[in-house]
C-alpha cells in the first residue's frame, strides 16, 4: 500500500545509497507501482479498462522502477509480457511476476545483457516465441552515473553508457519490427535531462538526446505501415537508480516543480496510454510526465 505522504507536494525521500545498479526492494519506502495521486496527497489503485487485452509486449528493465510499473499496469488491462533484466536483479524480477500474477496476469523472465546485440536478437526471438507474438516493445532499460566535469569523466564510461542506453534501442527495435503488424507500438524511455541538458550526467543525456532523435526517425519509417513509435520523457522519479546513482545533494535535491519526485506508477500510465489505440494519432512524439518542468521540443 502507498505511503500517502508520497503524493503529498514536499514529500522527499530520505538520502541513501545502494551500489549499482540499484535494488528495488532495497528502497525505503518502496516505489508505487499500481497506485495513482487523487489530487489532496491521497492515493487509489490504478483503475484498469482492458486498454491491452490481447496483446503482447516486450518489457526491457521490467524488474524494477518504471519498468515494473509498466509490467503490472500492462498485465491489469489484459497485456502478457516477456521483461529482460540484468542477472544480478533477479530477486526483484521475480517480486514482477508475483505481483502480474497475483493480478490474473502472465509474465515470463528474461536473464540477459542487452550490451551485447546477439542478445536482442534472443530476446526478441524468445518474446515471440513465449507470447506467440508482439504487439508492443518497451525500451525501458537504462545506465548512469554522475560526473560533475567532462575532464573527470572516463572514456570507458561514456562507451558503456552508449552501449547499454542506445544501441540496445536500435537492435531490439530492429528485431522486433518483423514480427509487428498495423496497430503495433514502440516506445522508448528517454528523460527531461535530454531537454534540459543535466551537466553532472553528461553521457546519460546524450543518450537520452539520441533516443529522442531515434524515436522521430524511426516513426518516420514506419508510421505509414501502421506501427507508431513514440518516447516518453519522465523528470524525477523515485526509483533505484537513484540510491544507486545520486550523491547525497542531488538526492536532497530531487524534486520537480510539483514539489516531489514522481512515481513510476505516473510514469507507467503514459506507457500505456502509448500503447493503447487511445494514442492512435500519435507517432514520432515524447511525451513528459515530468513534474511540470516546462521544455520545448
Amino acid at each position: 500500500m502507498a505511503d500517502k505522504g508520497q503524493f503529498e507536494q514536499g514529500h522527499q525521500p530520505k538520502v541513501q545509497h545502494q551500489e549499482a545498479p540499484g535494488h528495488e526492494h532495497k528502497l525505503d519506502p518502496a516505489p508505487q507501482y499500481d497506485q495513482l495521486p487523487t489530487g489532496d496527497g491521497g492515493f487509489q489503485p490504478y483503475l484498469a479498462a482492458g486498454k491491452l487485452k490481447g496483446k503482447r509486449a516486450l518489457i526491457t528493465g521490467g524488474d524494477s522502477g518504471i519498468g515494473r510499473s509498466i509490467a503490472i499496469l500492462f498485465a491489469m488491462e489484459g497485456a502478457s509480457s516477456l521483461i529482460a533484466y540484468l542477472p544480478d536483479e533477479e530477486k526483484d524480477a521475480q517480486e514482477t511476476k508475483r505481483i502480474v500474477e497475483e493480478k490474473g496476469g502472465k509474465l515470463y523472465l528474461k536473464s540477459t545483457d542487452l550490451k551485447d546485440r546477439t542478445n536482442c536478437k534472443a530476446v526478441v526471438d524468445e518474446a515471440v516465441q513465449k507470447l506467440g507474438g508482439l504487439d508492443i516493445l518497451v525500451n525501458n532499460h537504462a545506465y548512469q552515473m554522475m560526473v560533475e566535469d567532462i575532464k573527470d569523466l572516463d572514456e570507458d564510461q561514456w562507451l558503456f553508457t552508449f552501449n547499454t542506453n542506445i544501441h540496445p534501442f536500435f537492435f531490439l527495435s530492429k528485431y522486433a519490427l518483423p514480427h509487428m503488424k498495423a496497430g503495433s507500438a514502440i516506445i522508448n524511455n528517454a528523460s527531461v535531462n535530454a531537454y534540459i541538458g543535466r551537466p553532472d550526467l553528461l553521457d546519460y543525456t546524450s543518450t537520452k538526446g539520441a533516443i529522442v532523435a531515434f524515436t522521430r526517425g524511426l516513426s518516420n519509417q514506419y508510421v505509414a505501415k501502421g506501427v507508431r513509435v513514440n518516447a516518453v520523457a519522465p523528470g524525477p522519479v523515485w526509483t533505484p537508480l537513484i540510491a544507486a546513482t545520486m550523491n547525497e545533494q542531488a538526492q536532497k535535491e530531487f524534486t520537480s516543480p510539483m514539489g516531489r519526485p514522481s512515481q513510476p506508477s505516473e510514469i507507467a500510465a503514459v506507457f500505456v496510454f502509448l500503447a493503447s489505440a487511445d494514442s492512435s494519432s500519435i507517432s514520432g512524439q515524447t511525451i513528459h510526465p515530468n513534474g511540470g518542468t516546462v521544455v520545448s521540443g
